[in-house]
């Protein structure tokens, strides 16, 4: 026993956490290789590396990606300190190396001087697609405002497929359920965000992030865009892009006619939060929701003007109303708070309504004693405190909206 124990504790120093083993990097100069302070590490190792996110077999384990901040030209080299060997019963190391070949394109660089080489060619790299918007980011490191661009793009555009592929890697780190699309299927939209910089009295580009949007069709003759992924990498997270891109986005979209609304698929909390943000800085601009008519509540304008201007659905168009009447109640005022809380209330009780009547539905073709077992299971005191805590959740979100918007 002694002697397994004194085995399971040399093993274990042969485990590593593959979101710190991983070492990610958007180069600009050669410089940058060597810079710990511009290494970034993943949220997410699962999908490659099982849902431990372990790999077992090396001391020190570093795995380098680093891509060069345009093309997003690779390196890859693997590192460690030790490596199991056959003293450990035969036991094999984990192939850390295959699982990330695995994912990433063909081309990159083992060896850091070609890599290097790549990077001198930097200056020849340009955004693809159209350029949609321009916007200014102040950055307190640099003393300066910085420039930003969003393109939108398509797979028809030279050179572009490549270039995709290099960047939806960066998927598999950052979203929890990511996985690669068929980029072949015209239906799809992209819409890329880079900054601007110069070097050495020339002009370059540096990825920051995307997005990548579904067009489906709606009978007879309209499309629904979808959001499918969205990611801003995380050297400049927290700087505001991700809100610029989506405005952009909906912007692009407004101007067809052919759009019926824009949606998300599967969106995470953190872009309802995003939404929440962007759809009610838009529809300030609407006068169906001025101050004047938001008091009046929630009603057909509100929803025609939102989807016909803004191709938002009637969903997100009451979100925003409930937004804007909050920012817009004196909530220290009980009656004032109390016509608020009661109609959020309502709009949540709509899936409890649902149960009464079914509930009523029963009571007609159900036997007592299967009747007593449902309304067992529906318990009315559980409810309202269910409703209660939802609304204090929601109240959470809006307030967090509104404080953005304060900001903004």
């Amino acid at each position: 026993m002694a002697a397994m124990n004194d085995m399971e504790k040399k093993l274990a120093e042969f485990k590593c956490d593959t979101n710190e083993a991983i070492c990610l990097k958007l180069v600009r100069f050669p410089e940058d290789i060597d810079d710990e302070s511009t290494t970034f590490h993943p949220e997410y190792s699962h999908q490659l590396y099982g849902d431990d996110e372990v790999a077992f077999g090396y001391k020190g384990l570093q795995i380098q990606l680093y891509y060069s901040a345009g093309n997003l030209s690779t390196l890859f080299k693997v590192k460690y300190s030790a490596k199991v060997t056959e003293k450990f019963d035969c036991v094999k190391p984990d192939d850390v190396e295959s699982k990330i070949r695995e994912i990433i394109p063909a081309g990159f660089c083992c060896n850091t001087d070609d890599f290097i080489s790549l990077l001198e060619k930097e200056a020849k790299f340009k955004p693809f697609g159209s350029l949609q918007h321009t916007y200014k980011v102040h950055n307190e490191e640099a003393g300066e405002d910085l420039t930003y661009q969003i393109h939108k793009v398509d797979i028809s555009c030279s050179g572009f497929s490549e270039y995709h592929e290099r960047l939806q890697t960066f998927l598999m780190w950052f979203i929890e359920t990511a996985s690669f699309i068929d980029v072949d299927d015209n239906h799809w939209d992209f819409f890329l965000v880079f900054e601007k910089y110069n070097k050495d009295g020339e002009t370059l580009y540096a990825t920051v992030g995307y997005m990548t949007v579904y067009n489906y069709y709606v009978y007879p003759d309209k499309t629904r865009p979808r959001v499918s992924q969205m990611l801003i990498l995380p050297p400049f997270q927290g700087e505001g892009h991700g809100a610029q891109l989506l405005e952009t986005v909906h912007r692009y979209y407004c101007s067809s006619p052919r759009v019926q609304d824009i949606t998300a698929e599967n969106p995470s909390e953190n872009y309802v939060k995003l939404r929440d943000f962007v759809l009610v800085k838009l529809c300030l601009a609407l006068p169906s929701f001025s101050c004047e008519k938001l008091s009046s509540g929630f009603n057909e304008e509100m929803v025609s003007e939102a989807r016909d201007k803004l191709k938002i659905n009637k969903k997100h168009a009451r979100r925003v109303y409930e937004i804007l009447r909050l920012r817009n109640t004196d909530m220290s005022n009980e009656e004032k708070a109390r016509e608020f809380r009661l109609e959020v209330k309502k709009r949540l009780y709509g899936p409890y309504r649902k149960n009464q009547r079914q509930l009523t539905k029963m009571q007609k073709c159900l036997k007592p004693e299967e009747l007593a077992s449902h309304i067992s299971q529906i318990d009315m005191s559980l409810q309202h405190e269910e409703l209660e805590k939802s609304y204090q959740d929601l109240l959470v979100e809006y307030h967090r909206v509104l404080e953005r918007l304060a900001q903004a």
